[in-house]
């Protein structure tokens, strides 16, 4: 077991890095995962990991994390070191460095997708993955602009969806729709039809778009479907997350009616 208490010791640079630069993650193809459930979610699919980093509170805390932790090697960080490397304001007290995934396969052109259109926010970002994930979509295709998908806050949202996904990053969105065998969906308000008002057969990729300015013109032109979600209250729109659950879920009741 090491102990590290000191900013300038060589092992904790590096996290640092990991933990501030985009950039620096594509460097050394690392990421770093915070919390018991994301570490958990990464072992069910890739295996025991060689070591964990803990943070003395947690170490001394007893409980979940050191049941988790038990028969482990271990990095023991100082408390304010690992704070300075968890992407959320009150850390779990556990991180782990992992090999950066790659997209377990080419996009596939005959099964549902989500395509994100400039979704700039990681919390939004890895909300979307998550709920496809939930609803049973495997792939993702997340077009240039995008929050870098194996950031730790994108990764903290996602809560382990990145591990059942085959996510493409820097994605042609116009190339994939293109050639998609399905059905493309595109949630806009102009020229859209009801959502529960709207039919399709097969397999859907539906694009989402950013927060603010939605989805990009050039991509509504060339999707089959226009969709808008009915909102009889007193809100004109709603966040980029919900607004996927409500497609996808849908979707997905149709097809276990």
């Amino acid at each position: 077991m090491k102990h590290i208490q000191s900013r300038d010791n060589p092992f904790f640079k590096p996290l640092k890095k990991l933990a501030e630069s985009g950039r620096e993650r594509r460097k050394q193809g690392m990421t770093l995962l915070d919390g018991m459930h994301l570490v958990a979610a990464y072992e069910a699919v890739f295996g025991m990991l060689p070591s964990l980093i803990v943070g003395e509170s947690a170490l001394d805390a007893g409980g979940e994390v050191a049941g988790f932790i038990a028969g482990r090697d271990l990095v023991v960080l100082g408390d304010a070191l690992l704070r300075e490397l968890s992407p959320v304001d009150t850390p779990s007290g556990l991180l782990a460095v992992v090999p950066l995934p790659k997209a377990t396969s080419a996009v596939n052109l005959e099964k549902d997708a989500i395509l994100l259109d400039g979704v700039q926010d990681p919390g939004n970002v890895g909300t979307l993955l998550r709920t496809a994930a939930a609803a049973g979509v495997r792939q993702a295709l997340l077009g240039p602009g995008c929050a870098a998908a194996w950031s730790p806050r994108v990764l903290r949202a996602g809560q382990g969806a990145h591990f059942v996904l085959s996510i493409h990053e820097d994605a042609d969105l116009a190339g994939f729709m293109a050639g998609y065998q399905g059905t493309t969906a595109v949630t806009c308000l102009d020229g859209a039809t009801s959502l529960y008002a709207a039919t399709w057969r097969g397999p859907l990729a539906w694009v989402f778009g950013a927060e603010g300015q939605g989805v990009r013109r050039d991509l509504i032109d060339i999707a089959a479907l226009r969709i808008r979600i009915p909102m009889p209250g007193a809100v004109e729109s709603l966040n980029v997350g919900a607004a996927a659950a409500v497609c996808l879920f849908e979707m997905l009741r149709r097809r276990l009616d």
